[in-house]
Parts: structure tokens; C-alpha cells; sequence
């Protein structure tokens, strides 16, 4: 039998309606999108009430696992990120800026798209055969970015009403999605102003439900992404950069992997509460109502509304 947790790992909508639907807002369906990099995927873009055609720009939030995001009749196990009735809620109120949602859907090979292939890399020859058992081969995630990056991105800047700019773009997503967003902004960091990191599996494996890894798999993993990371990290003078977990189910062993995380991205220069957060939600769960309880906070810090200027 598979254990629950990879399944919620897996996040796979076998028998989900083709399309969401929202309340607020728009959505606008792009349909099953062709790549020369990867999969093809279907793509959904929500847009908020304040958006109009030839109306102000808008920034753009790019978002993993789209089916997860805006509807639990495609959501994995009936549950949603309500990210179309939060966001929304935020514009409206002043406290995030005008901004759409680029939800891009997971496929099967979901684990090895969202893998950063060059910290993959630099894991233990016996650790990277146990993901690629788990994982059924080698990650796709340099192919998945640049489907993101060379196709996806100027198609929708293309045809909606949107700011272009790296201040105007960040990417989200979470557990194996947080691992890909900072993956994104750390190799196209002139394209991705801000990553949200939420619940990110820094494990790669699953424990067994009960257990915790092993200290030598703690090892392997942050060193592996110690190494990949240090030289990495954008510069914090012109990126934001959003980091939480919770303490039950899957989260209950992201903490010290966390906390590793953290002293490189402090010694890379960044500062908490400025460019930088790293949050422990104590009570919260590994799944989508979890994080959609919480979904406001990195809205706010990844896209803060733009201070007008006064006068000339």
C-alpha cells in the first residue's frame, strides 16, 4: 500500500474536472499547453476585479500544482489554496498590488519537474538512486523552467495587460513546488523578483509516517543543497525571498533543514523582515488548507503595494 504522504507528495488529480472554477475574480482557461522542453500541462490564468483589458498593468504570480489553487473540485483530496478569494480580498483592500495568477498544472512526472536538478547533483551517488527510485528518473526541472521562462512567460506578456519587469514577477508554490520556485529565482534571478517557498520538502524522501530521517540522510541532503545554494542565492538587494513550514504531518520534519537554509540565505546578505522571512507555523499541517490559512502572509511580503510617487 502507499503511505499517505506520498500521495500527498505526488498531489495528482487523476479524475479532476478539465477546468476550475472561481469566485472571485476570472479565470481564464489556456488549455493543455505544448512545450519543446517539457510535458505538456495545462494552464490556467486567473484574473483579479480590478483587472480590465487596457486597463493598468498588473504584476504576475507564477504558481505550481494550478490545479490545486483555486478550486477543491480539482484540488488534490477536495482542498484548494482559495488563492482567487484571498488575493482578490488583498487588491481590493489595498494590501498587495494589483496582481494575476498564472496557475501552471502538475503532470505525472510532477516529482522530477519540480527536483532542482543542480543540487540533485551534488547529492551522495546512494542518495540520488534512492530519489531516482522514488522519483522514477532523473529530475526535468531545467526543461520545466525553461518552458516557464521561454514559452509561458512571453505568451503572457504577451496577450494579458501585465507589468514585464523582475520587480513585477514572482513565483510560489509549495512542498516539492517551493523547492522549484527557488530553484527559478535563483537561475533566471533577472526574470523572478520573489519566491515563496511554502512547506518546501527539503527531505526529497518521505519518512516513514511516525519516523524521522536518519542524521546521515540530514546530512546528505543539506550539504547537497548547501553547496548548490551558497553561490546560488540572488542578490538580496533586488529579490524577496519567503520561507515557512508548519510542525505536524510532513512539515514536522522540515525545521532543522529550515534552519540550515536560513544561515546561508543570512550570510548571502539578506536581512529578516526586509528582503528576506522564514516563518514556523506551529499546529499547521502538510496540505492545502494549511497553507491557504495562511496564503495572505506571502502574498504581502512578495508583492507589496508600489508607493505612488508625489508629484514631479
Amino acid at each position: 500500500m502507499i503511505p499517505r504522504l506520498v500521495l500527498l507528495l505526488l498531489s495528482l488529480v487523476a479524475a479532476a474536472p478539465a477546468v476550475a472554477t472561481v469566485t472571485a475574480g476570472k479565470l481564464i482557461d489556456l488549455g493543455v499547453v505544448e512545450s519543446r522542453h517539457a510535458d505538456p500541462r495545462r494552464v490556467t490564468v486567473w484574473l483579479p476585479s480590478s483587472y480590465r483589458k487596457g486597463g493598468n498593468r498588473h504584476a504576475v504570480l507564477y504558481m505550481h500544482d494550478g490545479q490545486n489553487l483555486f478550486d477543491t473540485a480539482t484540488g488534490y483530496g477536495g482542498m484548494e489554496w482559495k488563492v482567487d478569494e484571498t488575493l482578490d480580498r488583498l487588491i481590493r483592500r489595498g494590501e498587495v498590488r494589483p496582481t494575476i495568477v498564472v496557475g501552471i498544472w502538475n503532470t505525472p512526472k510532477r516529482l522530477r519537474d519540480y527536483v532542482p536538478a543542480k543540487a540533485f547533483r551534488h547529492l551522495p551517488g546512494e542518495y540520488i538512486e534512492r530519489v531516482r527510485k522514488l522519483y522514477g528518473a532523473d529530475p526535468l526541472s531545467d526543461g520545466y523552467l525553461k518552458f516557464i521562462v521561454n514559452e509561458l512567460k512571453p505568451r503572457i506578456d504577451r496577450d494579458f495587460r501585465v507589468h514585464r519587469d523582475r520587480a513585477n514577477t514572482a513565483i510560489m508554490g509549495s512542498s516539492m513546488g517551493g523547492l522549484i520556485s527557488l530553484y527559478a529565482v535563483n537561475e533566471y534571478p533577472h526574470l523572478f523578483g520573489g519566491a515563496g517557498m511554502v512547506s518546501t520538502h527539503w527531505p526529497l524522501m518521505v519518512p516513514v509516517q511516525g519516523e524521522t530521517l536518519a542524521d546521515a540522510d540530514f546530512t546528505a541532503v543539506s550539504s547537497a543543497f548547501e553547496r548548490y545554494l551558497a553561490p546560488a542565492l540572488p542578490a538580496p538587494a533586488t529579490h524577496r525571498l519567503y520561507f515557512d513550514h508548519g510542525t505536524e504531518t510532513l512539515d514536522a520534519h522540515y525545521a532543522r533543514y529550515q534552519q540550515g537554509v536560513d544561515a546561508i540565505v543570512r550570510r548571502r546578505g539578506y536581512r529578516s523582515g526586509v528582503n528576506w522571512i522564514s516563518r514556523n507555523f506551529p499546529g499547521h499541517k502538510h496540505n492545502e488548507i494549511s497553507w491557504a490559512s495562511r496564503l495572505d502572509q506571502p502574498l504581502r511580503f512578495l508583492l507589496p503595494p508600489v508607493k505612488r510617487r508625489r508629484g514631479r
